[in-house]
């Protein structure tokens, strides 16, 4: 209920009272049952609220007959998670994906929500997802099914293109997974000060972002903020975004970033992996990241130990951010760093710049015209001094 109190306020509403209800199976025709119904509909009336929101997914019929016996509109925690993702979308990408899974949920529920489904309405769970009034004639709304399909189709052929394109040189992709509200983009700002938005509310990021960061090694990485996970993640949404959650399946080390403060922590860690688990990424390498640690008392604070897999840090206050990248660094594999020993003539300006930029000098001496190296470098960077190379 915490989490559904986190999803209602992150959608703009006031809530005016929330309500349990335990049953050893659903009503079919209500999923409350009559009896919680008259009693809902006695506190909607006294607090003179304007929708009920279930944590639960309605069937089309529970949605139309509780909408009728209370006599107020009615939305479940899907439609709730639409209209969040509604509101965040910012590129047309985020837009085209977010269309096509409130259309894929909205296709079994036409039955009266003509005015719900068109932009003009207000209020949550009316942001329409495509024309000004779209009709509730099936084709229709098959058709635009089609069209959004066919435009997320060339996104995701223009998304592999580039990502072929940066998959020729040797950089590896780290993708930042979690439970939403973790930390991700705060984190994703701390290490690479791109400016991504940063909200308490929940789901501020659905459209990818990258940038190149240097590891202590000075290899570079690209670093992939994503969208978060949540419990129940509605299906259409996993199958809309997969344009972008392909960045997740072909990273090469996914950091799952946790909120250590989290009393769920445990449950959201297993629902990530579920949701990798869809996306058929549960083979990639991971290193946890216990996130918020300024927030713990101090004494338990100083109690963690970070590991091989497992770093903490505040992302917010820019702690443990230095081990981090070292971890991070142990794990990418690609452009593996080597020692090699060099000789370069004074005059190769470019040659001696290329190493002093993106090489760890252990050693130089001057003699004769040349320089004497002892260093350690990506294997990328070796390449390139290959005919100053000394046996």
């Amino acid at each position: 209920m915490a989490e559904l109190h986190e999803l209602t306020i992150s959608a703009g509403a006031a809530i005016v009272g929330e309500m349990l209800q335990q049953r050893h199976r659903p009503d079919p025709a209500t999923l409350i049952g009559s009896g919680k119904v008259q009693e809902l509909k006695g506190a909607i009336a006294s607090t003179i609220a304007d929708l009920a929101i279930f944590d639960h997914e309605l069937t089309p019929s529970q949605q139309r007959n509780l909408e009728r016996e209370l006599e107020v509109r009615i939305i479940d925690r899907t439609q709730l998670i639409l209209d969040i993702f509604a509101r965040h979308a910012r590129s047309r990408e985020g837009q085209l994906q977010v269309e096509l899974a409130q259309l894929q949920y909205l296709l079994p529920r036409l039955a009266g929500h003509g005015r719900e489904m068109s932009q003009l309405g207000g209020g949550i769970g009316t942001r329409g997802p495509g024309e000004t009034q779209l009709e509730t004639d099936r084709r229709k709304i098959y058709r635009r099914i089609r069209h959004v399909e066919q435009q997320l189709e060339n996104v995701r052929r223009t998304r592999g293109q580039q990502r072929q394109r940066r998959e020729s040189a040797p950089i590896a992709t780290v993708a930042l997974v979690g439970y939403t509200n973790a930390g991700k983009s705060t984190l994703f700002n701390a290490l690479t000060r791109a400016g991504v938005l940063e909200s308490p509310r929940m789901f501020a990021t659905l459209d990818p972002t990258l940038r190149h960061i240097t590891l202590p090694s000075k290899r570079q990485v690209l670093l992939s903020d994503t969208v978060g996970f949540i419990r129940n993640l509605p299906h259409t949404l996993v199958s809309a975004f997969r344009a972008t959650l392909e960045e997740v399946q072909r990273a090469s080390l996914l950091l799952h970033v946790a909120d250590v403060t989290s009393p769920a922590a445990e449950e959201q860690q297993a629902q990530v992996e579920a949701v990798l688990g869809e996306l058929e990424a549960q083979d990639r390498p991971r290193l946890y990241v216990r996130n918020k640690v300024d927030l713990l008392p101090e004494k338990k604070r100083e109690s963690l130990r970070d590991s091989d897999n497992v770093v903490h840090v505040s992302a917010a206050r820019g702690l443990g951010l230095e081990p981090l990248l070292a971890a991070i660094d142990a794990k990418v594999a690609e452009d593996p760093v080597q020692r090699a020993r060099l000789r370069v003539p004074q005059s190769e300006g470019k040659a001696l710049a290329l190493l002093d930029a993106k090489s760890h000098i252990l050693a130089r001496e001057y003699r004769d015209g040349y320089v004497e190296l002892d260093v350690q470098a990506a294997e990328s960077v070796l390449r390139k001094v290959k005919a100053f190379t000394r046996s």
